[in-house]
């Protein structure tokens, strides 16, 4: 098996049809085909099961997906540091969860080498893929949090992936409302009374990544949820239906997209810690070095 077959079956593996995969590789349906049977044979397992309704991964597929995820990865990696035209270039990547110092921070690295050639990379993402990131070394760092409703299952999974947390700070809860909101002038408010409004939660697009949420009370029974996987959908839904996001209470100013929100404290507590991660046997670049002494700035606790 080579690495273009496992390509072309992760492709299948996120299309509804072989036909929609082989039209995004740009080959032949017939030749797609041809190249996954091949695969399957070889491995000796079905990686698909066909019906007139379409394709979809059989339980091994699955388990191979999760493999091949990993070596296309590193692939692209190696091919990126050593094949493309860009291979002179200085690299420093970065994966997050939503928090404006973390792009700050990661700004400030920038400004102070100022690299002749660099290609730098920042990526908002899943709690789930910046896990992921920092294991596959895809990032040399990941900023993440946790509550104390998914506290157990992050450090399981940070412990699994050979990785190191480092705590910046702990923050309380708080709701985010547009400032035209009827409750934006309060203080404080308990989250009953917010029951008539839509919660906006940062969708993770994968129902058993449940209480791998970044915000808190990720096990509450809200009586309205809108899911989204975008800040400015996300803020455009607050404004428009009057609707709520929770979060750290952390706003800037600076941060154009946050404009015209406000922040509420919740009388609920499930406070969030928010930190860092890093490969334990890793070894940082001197872009990762700087990068962590920016967060360290931040550092509360």
């Amino acid at each position: 098996m080579n690495i273009t077959q496992i390509k072309y079956i992760l492709e299948v593996a996120n299309s509804s049809s072989i036909r929609e995969a082989a039209t995004k590789l740009f080959i032949s349906q017939p030749a797609l085909s041809s190249s996954i049977k091949e695969a399957e044979e070889e491995l000796g397992i079905l990686l698909f099961e066909r019906t007139n309704k379409g394709i979809s991964l059989t339980d091994e597929g699955r388990e191979f997906v999760t493999y091949a995820k990993k070596v296309n990865s590193q692939y692209e990696i190696m091919e990126d540091r050593y094949f493309s035209k860009d291979s002179d270039k200085e690299r420093f990547s970065v994966s997050t969860q939503h928090y404006n110092f973390a792009i700050k921070a990661f700004t400030n690295v920038i400004k102070k080498y100022d690299p002749e050639k660099f290609i730098f990379s920042i990526h908002e993402t899943k709690t789930k893929d910046v896990l992921e990131d920092v294991k596959a070394m895809k990032s040399e760092v990941g900023i993440i949090s946790f509550s104390g409703a998914n506290e157990a299952v992050i450090k399981k999974l940070i412990r699994d992936y050979g990785l190191a947390f480092s705590p910046l700070m702990v923050k309380e809860t708080y709701i985010y409302v547009w400032e035209n909101h009827k409750f934006a002038g309060r203080s404080e408010i308990s989250i009953e009374e917010l029951s008539d409004y839509p919660c906006i939660f940062f969708d993770q697009s994968d129902d058993s990544n449940f209480y791998l949420t970044e915000e808190a009370l990720a096990d509450y029974e809200f009586k309205k949820l809108i899911k989204s996987d975008d800040r400015a959908t996300t803020m455009e839904i607050i404004s428009e239906l009057q609707g709520y996001a929770i979060g750290s209470g952390m706003l800037s100013g600076e941060d154009a997209i946050l404009k015209g929100l406000v922040s509420i404290k919740l009388n609920e507590e499930d406070p969030l810690t928010i930190g860092y991660i890093v490969r334990k046997d890793g070894t940082l670049s001197k872009y990762g070095a700087d990068y962590i002494e920016e967060l360290i700035k931040y550092k509360e606790i």
